[in-house]
């Protein structure tokens, strides 16, 4: 069999190229670069938000409308986020055993 070669017209316009790939970083919420947008309906819910927002690093912009539902959903994002887990290193198998038996752990506990 000959060797067979196809030529296929996969022209991508700019615009489609950069909506894939922008190379533009989204900033953590909270930050200074993208602060959390939260609604409230009176100034004291704002002043005791603010004062959490303030204990936890955390930067946000606040809005005060009265007829406007509460929303601070990003509020809760911010106070769920998970938290790393770090596991225990797993010994060799020549390494002696966690449990304290003094034995090589591919004898003991493996």
């Amino acid at each position: 069999m000959g060797k067979f070669y196809t030529q296929t017209n996969l022209q991508i316009d700019d615009k489609q190229a950069f909506r894939v790939f922008d190379g533009k970083k989204k900033a953590r919420l909270g930050t200074e670069r993208n602060p959390a947008e939260l609604t409230v309906q009176t100034e004291e819910r704002k002043a005791e938000l603010e004062k959490e927002f303030m204990e936890n690093g955390w930067f946000c912009h606040i809005e005060v409308d009265e007829e406007a539902p509460e929303d601070t959903s990003a509020l809760q994002l911010l106070r769920e986020t998970p938290k790393t887990t770090v596991l225990e290193k797993v010994p060799g198998r020549n390494d002696p055993c966690l449990c304290g038996s003094g034995k090589k752990y591919k004898k003991c506990c493996a």
